[in-house]
């Protein structure tokens, strides 16, 4: 089991009002899976992400994330969490504009301590694994929108993450850049990677083995996906 939510609520303040984000969702991911969670605009998608992502603390419940108790732990480590144990993909990029693909997937390297040897090989190693080898020293205006999400999600394993984390990440994509990145999903989860992507469109959730559906900020359903679509073209 790498993910454990038990009894999570998240509710916000607007004025004297409570307005809650997520209702008593518990929910089990195990090493390996690959999960998709769906939902429209509004039902706690990316709550959810965040608190999975140790970016925001639950207001009650519990979090394990690989054995740890992460609602408990102080900021300085979660910190230290994130950096080792998650890698983030984001719908935006978010790479440096003027630093190359290289050093965009070094950087994480770079703050867990790697020597700049360490950092460069491994750096190459990833961005050929996403087949990027050709785009090493291509600053991200050099790069297609598909090229820039290869390039993030090299820089998302950099540390061997036990967890993947994916925002809408095939959202400012063209139809065959989206379909490319899917597929290098499939790959990644093949080789045992945990993914967890958040989407709103169904097609793109039935790409995962297991769809959990959010609404109103509480789980609706959680199905396993025995046949998924072919990638989306």
């Amino acid at each position: 089991m790498l993910i454990l939510l038990k009894n999570i609520f998240k509710t916000y303040k607007a004025g004297q009002v409570d307005v809650p984000a997520l209702v008593d969702i518990t929910l089990q991911v195990d090493q390996g899976e690959f999960v998709a969670i769906i939902g429209q605009s509004g039902s706690g998608k990316t709550t959810l992400l965040d608190i999975v992502g140790c970016l925001s603390q639950p207001t009650s419940g519990e979090y394990w994330l690989d054995g740890d108790h992460v609602n408990t732990l102080p900021d300085s480590l979660l910190t230290g969490i994130r950096n080792k144990k998650i890698g983030f993909i984001f719908q935006t990029f978010h790479l440096l504009a003027r630093k190359t693909a290289l050093e965009n997937v070094q950087l994480p390297l770079m703050y867990a301590g790697a020597s700049r040897t360490v950092q460069q090989d491994k750096a190459r190693e990833l961005l050929t694994r996403v087949g990027l080898e050709d785009r090493l020293r291509h600053y991200s205006n050099q790069l297609s929108g598909g090229q820039q999400q290869r390039v993030a999600i090299a820089r998302a394993l950099a540390n061997s993450p036990s967890l993947l984390l994916a925002d809408e990440p095939t959202g400012n994509l063209d139809s065959q850049s989206g379909k490319d990145i899917l597929a290098l999903f499939e790959q990644l989860h093949r080789q045992g990677q945990t993914i967890v992507m958040i989407t709103h469109d169904p097609l793109i959730a039935h790409q995962a083995e297991r769809r959990i559906t959010l609404a109103d900020g509480r789980i609706v359903a959680d199905e396993s996906i025995h046949q998924p679509l072919p990638v989306l073209g």
